[in-house]
């Protein structure tokens, strides 16, 4: 299922924020980076358990990548390891050093790239992802394979899905609506499964409602349904369902979803209370998501950019 791309005018202009410093923060500091309302964030406190887990595939990648350090795909899976422990800056640093290497392989812009938007330097994030989008054109997608996968160990992402997909929150976290539409009618085009075309178009209909875009808005989500064939992106499908009021926005705010559920969620349901004029709800809800540990998360990231906007 597809969707066609539209053309549209950006009917009102965007506040965009500044990328903060995280190249600054001291070296003495244990902090990955810094929120863009000046807290410093740190890697996330794991189960023993994952933790475990995660520490023994970073060994086995930093083996692989130390026995061959040019080899772009040990590059790549020891840059994500190292993320999986919220290791960002030093995956950000594995991904530059990669690209000295390969500076025309697009995957190593797509992984720096998605680090970036988690160390909130968008501008950089941005900058990558335009440049890999530049080095795809004219090749054939393939499929990612998932450092964690879900349910059912079936990647639903591909290289230029995710390429367009991150580029399009880089913008939409900047207040650049017109062009995280523009990435995300891209990805929308690039997706072969529902679970990859709920995740875009859900960001592409916020980006269109922000900018006005009312009536197309509304026509892109008209063919999303319950019955889709979703495995991984059921807060999105979810969301989905609450902006064609079909579903019940109270029954997403469920206090025992996981931290990961809860920023996804609560960023969706406070800009539904946002965008039908209810600002001092909206805001109440992103507080609570901000005040969460799950920093990573899109939907922190993006409650946390509200916050920082001043609606008021």
């Amino acid at each position: 299922m597809r969707f066609l791309a539209f053309s549209f005018v950006l009917l009102i202009s965007c506040q965009r924020l500044p990328d903060p410093a995280f190249e600054t923060i001291p070296e003495n500091s244990s902090a990955e980076a810094i929120s863009l309302l000046g807290d410093s964030l740190y890697a996330p406190v794991l189960e023993d358990s994952i933790r475990a887990v995660f520490i023994q595939n970073l060994v086995e990648a930093r083996e692989d990548y130390k026995s061959d350090s040019t080899d772009i795909g040990k590059i790549i899976w020891y840059g994500r390891r190292l993320a999986y422990l919220g290791e960002y800056q030093e995956a950000v640093e594995v991904f530059s050093n990669g690209i000295k290497l390969h500076e025309n392989e697009p995957r190593l812009y797509r992984h720096r790239g998605h680090r970036y938007i988690s160390l909130r330097a968008f501008d950089h994030a941005i900058q990558d992802f335009e440049k890999a989008g530049e080095l795809i054109k004219g090749t054939k997608d393939i499929v990612e394979p998932d450092g964690l996968p879900n349910a059912l160990n079936m990647p639903r992402s591909s290289l230029h899905t995710n390429i367009w997909y991150h580029l399009g929150l880089a913008y939409y976290l900047k207040g650049d609506f017109e062009s995280a539409a523009k990435a995300y009618q891209k990805c929308i085009m690039a997706s072969t499964n529902d679970d990859m075309l709920v995740a875009a178009v859900y960001w592409y209909y916020m980006s269109l409602k922000r900018s006005g875009q009312d009536e197309l808005a509304g026509k892109i989500i008209e063919p999303i349904h319950r019955e889709m064939d979703i495995i991984e992106n059921d807060s999105y499908l979810k969301l989905l369902l609450v902006f064609k009021a079909e579903f019940d926005s109270d029954l997403l705010l469920d206090e025992n979803s996981d931290a990961l559920s809860n920023a996804t969620i609560g960023y969706g349901i406070g800009n539904w209370h946002f965008l039908n004029g209810r600002k001092e709800r909206a805001t109440e809800i992103w507080k609570r998501v901000y005040e969460g540990s799950s920093w990573a998360s899109f939907g922190y990231i993006a409650s946390e950019a509200e916050l920082a906007s001043n609606h008021e």
